[in-house]
C-alpha cells in the first residue's frame, strides 16, 4: 500500500509548524487553568514542577524526532506503535492520541466559552456585567456556545493548511504579545512598586524536594503534563511539511523549549506579584484556582484588564482550531492502513485535508463535552486530570516504541545510545510512573473536582472508561478488518532499516508546493 495519503505535501514550513505547535499548546489558555491548582498543590515549588514536567516531554520529543526521521507518517503514535510492537499496541497508541485530543478539545472549548462571556462582561456597562458573566454557568447556553465554537474551528480545519497557518500567525502573535506583556507588568509592579503580596524569587522555588509528599509531587507533575501537551501536532503534519523527515522534529523541539520559557516567565511573574496564599489574589485561593489570570487582570492591568480575557479567548480559539489537526490525521492514517473504516481515509479533493475524519472528531468531541458538562459543573478540572492520564498513556507507549524499534542500533554510536535508548526510555519510565500514580490517586473521591460515582473519583472512571472503550473498539475492528491485524495492508511490525522503513523513505514528501 502506498504511504501517500493525498495530503498537500510541502505546504507547511518550519515557522508555520512552530506557530501551529504553539497554537495547539496555547500558553495563556493552559496556564490560566493549571497555575492555580498547581500552586494549591505544591505552593512555591511551581517553577520546579514546570521544569520536572518539561523533562519527560523533552525526552519523549527526542524519541518522536528519531521515529519521524525514518518514518514521517501522519499516523505518528499509531504508525510507530505498529512498527515497533505490532497492530494491537499500535492501535491503542493511536486510540490514546485520539481520545486525549478529544478530551483536551472539550477543555479548550469550555475555557473559550468562559472567557467569551467574561470578555463581553468587561466591555458592557456595570449594570449588565454580572448577568453576562453568569451566562457561562447556564448549562444550555454554555453547551450551545461551545458547539458554535466547535463548528467554527471545524470549518477552518476542514479547509486547507494555508488557511490554518494564516489565521494562526495572527492569533498566536496577539496572545503571546499580551501574555508576555502581562508577565513583564507583574514583575515591574512586584519588584519596583512593591505591591502588598510581593514575593521575591527564591532558589527554593526550583527545588522539587521541598514538595510535601510524593503523591503531591505526582499530582503537580500530571498537571504540568497538561500544560505542555500539544507539541506533537507538528509531527502529525509531517506529510504536509517541507522537509518531512527533519522539519517536524525540529518544530516539536523548538515548540517545547519556547513554551517552557514562557511558562516560567509568566508563572514567576504571577508568584512575585500575588504570592501563593489562600486568600485574596493569592494563587492558592480556591475561589480563583480555575481562572487565576482573570482575578489578576484588574489589579495588574487596570482599565486594560479585558486584554487578559482577549488573550485567553484568542489562545483557546487558536488551540481549538489547531488541535483538530492531530485526531483527524491519526484517523486518516488508521483508515488508510485498514485499521478502521476506509471512510476516514477520504481526502477533500479541493482542500487536500481529511474532511471526514475532521468532522468525525468534532462530533465526538462535542458529545464528550456535552456529557461531561451535564455530569460535572467543574468539567474543566476533571478533563485536565483525565488528560494527564491519557497523555502518560500514549506518549509513554510512543517513547517505548522508539526504544524497541531501534534496538539493533542502540550502540552504533554515542548519539544513538542517547537519543534512541536512554533519553526516550527515561521519558517513558517517568510517564509510566505518573500514569500508575495518577490512576491510584484518582480513585480518591476528592480527587479533581470532587465529583464521584460509587465513592470513587470521576477522573478514575473517565480514564478507565476511555481506555476500556478503546480495547472494546479494537476487538470489534479486529473482527471487522482482520487484514490489518495480520499485517496485510501495508503496515506491519518491523525493526529499524528493514524493507518497510525504506518504503517510507521513498514516499517521504520533500517537495514544496507552498511554503508559508
Amino acid at each position: 500500500m502506498s504511504k501517500d495519503k493525498g495530503l498537500s505535501a510541502g505546504s507547511v514550513g518550519l515557522l508555520g509548524a512552530i506557530t501551529i505547535g504553539l497554537a495547539c499548546v496555547a500558553p495563556p489558555y493552559t496556564l490560566t487553568g493549571a497555575l492555580g491548582p498547581t500552586a494549591a498543590a505544591v505552593g512555591h515549588q511551581v517553577p520546579a514542577i514546570i521544569l520536572i514536567g518539561f523533562i519527560p516531554m523533552l525526552l519523549t520529543a527526542f524519541g518522536y524526532r528519531e521515529l519521524n526521521n525514518v518514518m514521517p507518517d501522519s499516523g505518528t503514535s499509531f504508525t510507530w506503535g505498529v512498527r515497533a510492537f505490532g497492530p494491537y499496541v499500535g492501535w491503542l497508541s493511536g486510540w490514546g492520541l485520539i481520545v486525549a485530543t478529544c478530551v483536551v478539545l472539550s477543555n479548550i472549548a469550555g475555557i473559550a466559552v468562559d472567557f467569551f462571556f467574561l470578555l463581553i462582561s468587561q466591555l458592557v456597562s456595570q449594570e449588565w456585567s454580572p448577568w453576562v458573566a453568569s451566562l457561562t454557568r447556564d448549562p444550555v447556553i454554555n453547551i450551545a456556545t461551545c458547539l458554535i465554537f466547535m463548528f467554527l474551528a471545524t470549518f477552518i480545519s476542514y479547509r486547507d493548511m494555508q488557511t490554518t497557518q494564516r489565521i494562526q500567525y495572527i492569533l498566536v502573535s496577539l496572545q503571546l504579545l499580551i501574555f508576555i506583556g502581562f508577565g513583564c507588568v507583574m514583575f515591574y509592579e512586584g519588584y519596583v512598586l512593591h505591591v502588598p503580596n510581593f514575593s521575591p524569587i527564591e532558589a527554593s522555588w526550583f527545588n522539587p524536594l521541598e514538595v510535601s509528599s510524593f503523591g503531591t509531587l505526582a499530582t503537580g507533575i500530571s498537571i504540568s503534563l497538561f500544560i505542555f501537551w500539544g507539541w506533537d501536532v507538528t509531527l502529525t503534519m509531517n506529510e504536509e511539511t517541507k522537509g518531512a523527515s527533519s522539519t517536524p522534529g525540529k518544530a516539536a523541539t523548538w515548540t517545547v523549549v519556547i513554551v517552557v520559557f514562557i511558562y516560567l516567565f509568566v508563572s514567576l511573574g504571577a508568584m512575585v506579584y500575588a504570592g501563593t496564599g489562600t486568600t485574596g489574589i493569592g494563587l492558592g485561593n480556591p475561589d480563583i484556582q480555575n481562572n487565576v489570570f482573570f482575578a489578576l487582570a484588574n489589579p495588574v492591568f487596570g482599565s486594560f484588564a479585558a486584554l487578559i480575557s482577549l488573550a485567553v479567548l484568542t489562545s483557546s480559539a487558536a488551540s481549538l482550531q489547531s488541535t483538530f489537526v492531530s485526531p483527524a490525521r491519526t484517523l486518516l492514517a488508521m483508515g488508510h492502513y485498514g485499521a478502521m473504516s476506509k471512510k476516514f481515509a477520504r481526502i477533500h479533493p479541493r482542500f487536500f485535508t481529511p474532511g471526514y475524519a475532521t468532522i468525525f472528531s468534532a462530533i465526538a468531541t462535542s458529545i464528550f463535552y456535552t456529557v461531561m458538562r451535564i455530569l460535572s459543573e467543574k468539567v474543566l478540572w476533571d478533563t485536565v486530570q483525565t488528560l494527564g492520564i491519557m497523555i502518560c498513556f500514549y506518549y509513554g507507549l510512543t517513547a517505548y516504541s522508539c526504544v524497541w524499534y531501534f534496538r539493533k542500533k542502540w550502540f552504533d554510536s554515542f548519539r544513538n545510545a542517547m537519543f534512541m535508548l536512554f533519553m526516550p526510555l527515561i521519558g517513558a519510565m517517568i510517564l509510566t510512573w505518573l500514569f500508575v500514580q495518577t490512576i491510584v490517586e484518582s480513585m480518591d473521591p476528592e480527587f479533581g473536582s470532587g465529583s464521584q460515582i460509587f465513592h470513587i473519583g470521576l477522573v478514575f472512571w473517565l480514564a478507565i472508561l476511555l481506555i476500556g472503550l478503546g480495547i472494546v473498539i479494537m476487538v470489534y475492528q479486529r473482527l471487522r478488518y482482520p487484514d490489518f491485524f495480520f499485517g496485510k495492508t501495508g503496515l506491519s511490525q518491523g525493526i529499524a532499516d528493514d524493507k518497510q522503513e525504506q518504503e517510507f523513505a521513498e514516499h517521504t514528501p520533500e517537495s514544496v508546493t507552498v511554503d508559508i
